[in-house]
């Protein structure tokens, strides 16, 4: 029979089908066009076909915007905000609108074209997460900016139209409303509790085991017990920590090898399917929020990884009610991850 499961963080109802039960087979899908052959703009060797790169990791000292480089970041080509003019927030009717003030910018996670963050060694996705920590902290001095988004689109069934690995920030104005449901509910249960509800979560599932997928010292990832999707999971500090800038250089080590572990799992696991992976991490304490919200900001929030596998489509019953029916309940979805490893990467799992 079916099981309804309500998730505190995003305040929301999930249909489990507990006897449906779709195994990983059930997902697979051909090679993504994303990834057959043409021309990329991200290749070394074509930098002159992309905007002039605002942060790069160049081990041989070479010159800004031509080979040599490890990492690159860019202001996208195709940018959702932009840094020109002021907001201009005005109404009409029942209607607001304000200009789309902000910054777009693109990681390209290496030279090589055919590797996906799955594939690259632990260095290297050390390198990405400094990357994403230095912009973070540069857009943040921008008060302007309320929140900054990073996230990354694998597939194109995720929304990736290039095959060459990268990630995307973007710094905007508002605070999204997926992000401002957690940070509603995490600031409520504080209220009433004196509790991060993170932690909480965090404590109830370490005792559970049944849904944990892998974790080291710092970091867990977990199959969500109101999981929206097939295959979800979610990558948290065991600790709370409210937000992403707050990372040490020991945390880093911590987070690559949890992305490694994770996303190599889904690979193994369910040849290598789209997949979103996003930062929830608190707003930006430097811009103008609104006051008395937040005064309890670093004691309530605390700041995690969501990994969204597409390997469904979501049809007008989800999009029509806000309601999700998830065919893969995550107690399974976890046995099936945890059966994939420990992958082959350095650090040792718990």
């Amino acid at each position: 029979m079916p099981e309804l499961r309500y998730d505190p963080l995003r305040q929301c109802w999930v249909s489990i089908a507990m006897e449906r039960g779709m195994r990983p087979s059930d997902f697979f899908k051909p090679i993504d066009e994303t990834s057959r052959g043409g021309f990329c703009p991200f290749c070394q060797g074509n930098e002159h076909v992309t905007p002039p790169e605002v942060y790069a990791l160049r081990p041989d000292g070479s010159p800004p915007d031509g080979p040599g480089w490890e990492l690159r970041v860019v202001t996208s080509k195709f940018r959702a905000l932009a840094m020109e003019g002021d907001l201009n927030r005005e109404t009409e009717g029942v209607f607001e609108k304000m200009n789309g003030f902000g910054v777009h910018e693109v990681v390209i996670e290496t030279p090589q074209h055919d590797l996906g963050m799955a594939d690259y060694p632990l260095e290297q996705l050390e390198e990405i997460i400094r990357a994403y920590l230095t912009r973070l902290i540069e857009l943040e001095k921008e008060p302007r900016f309320r929140y900054i988004m990073i996230s990354k689109n694998h597939g194109g069934a995720a929304g990736a139209t290039l095959a060459h690995s990268h990630s995307q920030l973007l710094a905007a104005p508002i605070i999204p409303p997926a992000v401002s449901t957690e940070l509603d509910a995490a600031r409520e249960y504080y209220r009433q509790k004196g509790k991060c509800l993170l932690c909480d979560v965090i404590k109830q599932e370490l005792e559970a085991e049944e849904r944990i997928v892998s974790q080291n010292d710092d970091l867990m990832t977990v199959a969500p017990f109101a999981s929206q999707v097939p295959f979800e999971l979610l990558i948290t500090f065991k600790k709370h920590q409210h937000t992403f800038a707050q990372i040490t250089k020991s945390q880093v080590t911590s987070l690559a090898w949890a992305l490694k572990d994770t996303l190599t799992r889904l690979k193994l696991t369910l040849k290598d399917p789209a997949y979103n992976l996003a930062f929830h991490i608190a707003p930006n304490t430097n811009a103008q929020l609104p006051s008395g919200n937040w005064t309890t900001l670093e004691m309530d929030f605390h700041w995690h990884l969501e990994v969204i596998p597409r390997l469904i489509q979501i049809h007008g019953f989800e999009r029509g009610m806000g309601f999700y029916v998830n065919f893969t309940p995550p107690e399974e979805a976890a046995s099936y991850l945890r059966e994939a490893g420990p992958p082959d990467v350095s650090g040792s799992a718990l």
